[in-house]
């Protein structure tokens, strides 16, 4: 452990390796002589030099001497480390470079020496550092490729870059077949590259960043989705329990009414039925009275007898002749069967609305807005208009689906969603997430648009596009435009009588297309919707007061 210790404070802090030819500078630092020198020879222009350690500075420049002791410290410290058996961690490994020279199981190469083109652990390596004869060598960092450092052709170290053909040559070959290409040291193109590499790095760092920024993004996106989800099962079992509350409680109410009734109208059952039997009793009583005076052969005690016993008492009305018959409760069973067919409806009716809203969540992950029109149509939502909305220059037909424009007023009862001043209706279908419909006109200009639901129903700025609530695109046989906060932009675009609408909610986009054979884009708008959308349909003239024109097209 000390002998690591030493090692530790013999090395040189700036080539990190053992000292060669140590020198002790005026501070007390030491160093190998080659590098404090080649150090020192950059900083002599400024005739002031610094230690590389504590920054301390001299001025002149200090005579550097040969260390003795730390020499022969260093020396003794090498030699007692060729004799130790080196650790396993100090062997090669697959992916390492192996020393050349070792036989048997080889060591990690320390350096690579340019001149001999061999790899040398450090046992085999000590040469290059204490032979004269090795003095110019150029030692490097280990290699697996010392050989693709050498040209080919001239089996010369290549350290010329050209650029003209984006590789490395040897001087031979940069006076030879590349005489007249750019061509410059491999250092200098080397810190060119890296210049480069370091402003690709930061394109890739500031990447990484957006990068995890959406991640982030995301992850709180899915840990809202993932709260607004468990809030959603927690808030729907509580309502559906209390629902399901509802029919039990209801459930137990018919109980307890048939029940109640049952026990009523039993009651007046044995009510009657104990009058019939004390009835039959006194009959029969009358009846066995009877048949013995038909015995009695005394003519006066017979005749007293019979005035005596032929009076009957009064009968006891029979339900067959004086009530009517009982119904029991067949009629609770279809009443209450009834309203089971009706909730059923209610609750599938529900479901499938339910059902949507479900499907309608939707996570804002990038996606390529779609091309052709089978694409928009996996979006396609049926449009049906709001007879509650329609002003009463239009008609509406084919099950709202259809506006047509009249030459008189219709007789629409009042209602606050009306329009009353532009021929203009809003869909009955509130629209979020991904949404695609299709508008065909017959003749005219038409505006094509979409709403809150808030906008206003009278004056001029509630026609579509007047205002911040509304954004209408106008289709007329020559040209359109687009009209949004009162604000107009001329368009240009193929004619044709359909006209396509693709809304993105929850991305703020909504797209007008020219539907053909082809999808032309004729106005696409970025903004961020703050409430559901409505289609709406606008004939563009205001309405006559007298409701009377030469009209009556097909929105």
């Amino acid at each position: 452990m000390a002998l690591q210790l030493d090692e530790e404070k013999l090395c040189c802090s700036v080539c990190l390796d053992l000292l060669k030819d140590p020198v002790t500078i005026p501070c007390g630092h030491s160093y190998c002589m080659s590098c404090v020198k080649s150090r020192w020879d950059k900083e002599d222009p400024k005739k002031i030099y610094s230690c590389p350690q504590c920054k301390q500075t001299f001025t002149p420049r200090p005579v550097l001497v040969i260390s003795s002791l730390l020499a022969d410290i260093v020396k003794a410290l090498k030699k007692t480390r060729l004799h130790v058996a080196p650790a396993d961690r100090y062997y090669a490994t697959p992916g390492d470079v192996a020393c050349d020279f070792c036989a048997g199981r080889k060591l990690k190469a320390h350096k690579s020496c340019l001149m001999c083109r061999v790899s040398y652990c450090e046992l085999h390596l000590q040469p290059h550092y204490e032979s004269p004869a090795f003095e110019k060598h150029k030692l490097v960092g280990p290699s697996k490729y010392l050989q693709e450092k050498f040209c080919s052709r001239h089996d010369e170290v290549m350290k010329v870059f050209c650029r003209n053909d984006q590789q490395t040559i040897c001087v031979l070959c940069s006076m030879d077949e590349h005489k007249d290409h750019d061509t410059v040291s491999a250092a200098v193109e080397r810190n060119e590259k890296r210049r480069e590499l370091g402003v690709s790095r930061q394109k890739i760092q500031h990447r990484i960043q957006d990068r995890e920024k959406d991640v982030k993004v995301l992850q709180q996106e899915m840990e809202a989705i993932n709260r607004s989800a468990d809030e959603a099962v927690r808030a729907s079992k509580k309502i559906f329990t209390e629902l399901v509350g509802l029919i039990e409680k209801r459930s137990s109410t018919v109980t307890e009414e048939i029940r109640s009734q049952q026990k009523t109208e039993v009651s007046r059952a044995k009510e009657l039925q104990v009058k019939l039997e004390e009835e039959i009793a006194e009959l029969r009583k009358k009846d066995a009275e009877l048949e013995q005076l038909t015995h009695t052969d005394d003519h006066i005690q017979f005749l007293h007898n019979y005035f005596l016993l032929s009076h009957l008492s009064e009968s006891t009305d029979s339900p067959r002749l004086n009530i009517h018959p009982l119904q029991y409760f067949e009629d609770v069973i279809a009443a209450v069967s009834e309203a089971r067919d009706e909730l059923q409806d209610i609750l599938f009716r529900e479901g499938l609305k339910i059902s949507l809203k479900v499907s309608e969540v939707d996570v804002l992950l990038p996606q390529p807005e779609p091309k052709t029109r089978d694409e928009f149509l996996q979006y396609y939502r049926q449009i049906t208009l709001d007879a509650n909305t329609v002003n009463a220059g239009l008609s509406l037909s084919e099950e709202n689906r259809k506006a047509t424009v009249m030459r008189e007023k219709q007789l629409y009862c009042s209602h606050a969603n009306r329009f009353t001043d532009w021929l203009q209706v809003l869909s009955s279908e509130s629209l979020t997430g991904r949404c695609y419909w299709e508008v065909e006109r017959s003749s005219g200009g038409i505006s094509v648009a979409v709403a809150y639901k808030d906008i206003s129903r009278t004056g001029s700025e509630s026609g579509f596009g007047n205002n911040d609530k509304s954004w209408a695109l106008g289709c007329f046989d020559i040209s359109y435009n687009f009209r949004h906060n009162n604000i107009r932009t001329s368009l240009s675009g193929p004619k044709s009588s359909r006209v396509g609408v693709y809304l993105d909610h929850k991305a703020g986009t909504l797209s007008f297309y020219s539907v053909s054979e082809t999808m032309t884009l004729l106005h696409k708008v970025q903004t961020t919707f703050t409430q559901p959308l409505y289609a709406g349909l606008w004939k563009v003239y205001i309405i006559p007061k007298s409701f009377k024109s030469q009209y009556n097209d097909t929105l």
